[in-house]
């Protein structure tokens, strides 16, 4: 009963977000949209807990009445620096979404209002631990851009506008514990946008099911984590799946990322808080992971889950000091310049934790083509560090219709082989895309877990067999196809050729007896 009730709720937030969608078409391209939305509901968001935390404390004290978003600026003021602390941010009640929506239909300098909001609440966090966390939050929600119209008063109707949608949007109570109705708005919102081709496209976004298995294969015979780490986090649905899949309380130390976007960064710390992640939980940072690496304090880590871009350009041998850099130097040879998805494998494989798993999607090229890329899986295999390959089927992410796949590293194995598995028919067609269903997933980890060979559809191969092969890891030379083709009865075949010839005779036969009647 309380699923379908989830379902109910869930259906009518994503209604009221697709009508505000409808309403500012046209004026606000759906990218910007989604920036300005997204900006609007982190905004509600940061307001809401914080009335509710300090609410909360204050009907503990016996205050019953108290009602923060009720209170003068100037007493408020005076629980700044303890409230700092403990919730790494400050906003005074007259800057509070629920007071600033109350005013914003009369207010003609609502886009002032709003950006002066905007930067105190990151100014509150400036010189404490939250910092890093909280600065450049808002810089991607322009209210003074032309984007939302020609003039202060347009642009004024159009902020009114999302901030009445947003407030409109059932978010449920946080006394129910439905607060990852926020999370699922913005992935509603990433969905709803994925496919647009450009900079909305596939890279911002990993489809759920397959994060959703990339995370169960990193904590199968698990039930907590230390860590988790995704060295190209985009907006963070990946390292939030182990929220969603253990428990956000048994990832112990917290989630880290890197993402070189800036917007995209942004949108990753939002999802942090939105997904209810405190600011001490997480640590993303800003910049190139492959040249720039912000977590070597951090490392190692227990799990690592990661959708990277495909075959980007990175300098590789061109910058001297990557060949010496401990993540790289074990291969003895940098992924290509033209192709640095094995350089997100290597980075990926030195931060792993002895007891970790890492899961990371690759486009099949780096399964078998010679050169470098070859040199780097000697390595992965002469090492035993890959435990699995799984072949995806195509279609299943937003932007490219490649069948992608899934390599598994891990550093304790205890058997020299490699397990194939061959998922590419394993999905159901929605719209133009493919996906993944539970029983899929179900199937692949029982077949991941169970480690056998199973007719065209998991293989364990030794791995000195992979390096007769030239260390080519493509599950489909090491899984036999299953030929679905029907089979052909030539017997039955031939007589029904015999019975067409002697029909076509008959015909003809007949045919000539007309004309010869007719010129007759």
């Amino acid at each position: 009963m309380i699923d379908n009730k989830k379902e109910q709720e869930r259906d009518e937030l994503h209604r009221t977000i697709w009508n505000m969608a409808n309403d500012l078409r046209g004026s606000v391209d759906g990218w910007d949209f989604k920036q300005y939305v997204l900006g609007m509901l982190f905004y509600r968001y940061i307001s809401e807990n914080f009335v509710k935390y300090v609410n909360a404390g204050e009907l503990e004290a016996g205050n019953k009445d108290f009602d923060y978003a009720k209170v003068d600026d100037e007493l408020a003021e005076e629980a700044r620096e303890d409230l700092v602390q403990s919730k790494g941010y400050f906003i005074l009640p007259s800057q509070l979404f629920c007071n600033v929506k109350e005013k914003a239909p009369n207010n003609e300098n609502l886009n002032e209002t709003l950006e002066s909001v905007f930067r105190s609440i990151e100014a509150s966090a400036q010189g404490h631990d939250s910092e890093d966390d909280f600065k450049g939050l808002f810089d991607d929600i322009d209210v003074n851009s032309n984007k939302l119209g020609g003039t202060v008063a347009k642009r004024n109707e159009k902020l009114v506008k999302l901030l009445n949608g947003v407030a409109d949007m059932k978010l449920g109570d946080y006394q129910d514990n439905t607060i990852d109705a926020f999370g699922d708005a913005y992935e509603f919102l990433m969905g709803m946008y994925a496919s647009n081709a450009g900079k909305s496209g596939g890279e911002y976004y990993t489809p759920q099911e397959v994060s959703e298995l990339l995370t169960r294969i990193t904590v199968l015979g698990k039930n907590e984590v230390n860590k988790v780490y995704d060295p190209a986090c985009g907006s963070g649905s990946l390292l939030l799946k182990f929220a969603k899949v253990l428990g956000k309380e048994n990832v112990r130390q917290g989630f880290f990322g890197q993402e070189i976007n800036i917007t995209t960064y942004n949108l990753c710390r939002i999802n942090m808080f939105l997904h209810d992640i405190g600011y001490e939980k997480f640590s993303i940072a800003h910049g190139d992971t492959l040249t720039e690496p912000l977590h070597w304090d951090d490392e190692p880590f227990e799990a690592i889950v990661s959708n990277p871009p495909y075959s980007i350009k990175w300098e590789g041998d061109d910058n001297p000091i990557l060949i010496n850099d401990e993540r790289f130097s074990p291969a003895g040879v940098l992924a290509p310049k033209s192709k640095a998805d094995l350089a997100f494998i290597m980075h990926s494989l030195s931060w792993l934790a002895t007891n970790g798993t890492a899961a990371i999607v690759c486009f099949p090229g780096v399964m078998y083509r010679g050169g470098a890329e070859q040199k780097i899986r000697k390595y992965l295999i002469d090492n035993n560090y890959v435990e699995c390959v799984i072949q995806l089927p195509d279609n299943l992410f937003f932007g490219t219709s490649i069948a992608t796949c899934i390599m598994v590293l891990r550093k304790n194995k205890v058997e020299n082989s490699t397990l194939f598995i061959d998922a590419s028919k394993e999905c159901v067609k929605i719209t133009n895309n493919n996906k993944l269903t539970e029983e899929t997933i179900q199937n692949i980890l029982a077949a991941y877990e169970e480690r056998e060979n199973k007719q065209y559809y998991a293989a364990v191969v030794a791995n000195d067999k992979i390096a007769e092969n030239s260390y080519i890891l493509s599950v489909s030379s090491y899984v036999e196809q299953e030929d679905t083709r029907e089979k052909i009865d030539i017997g039955k075949l031939n007589a029904e050729i015999k019975e067409i010839v002697a029909r076509e005779e008959e015909l003809r036969a007949e045919i000539d007896k007309i004309i010869v009647e007719i010129e007759g």
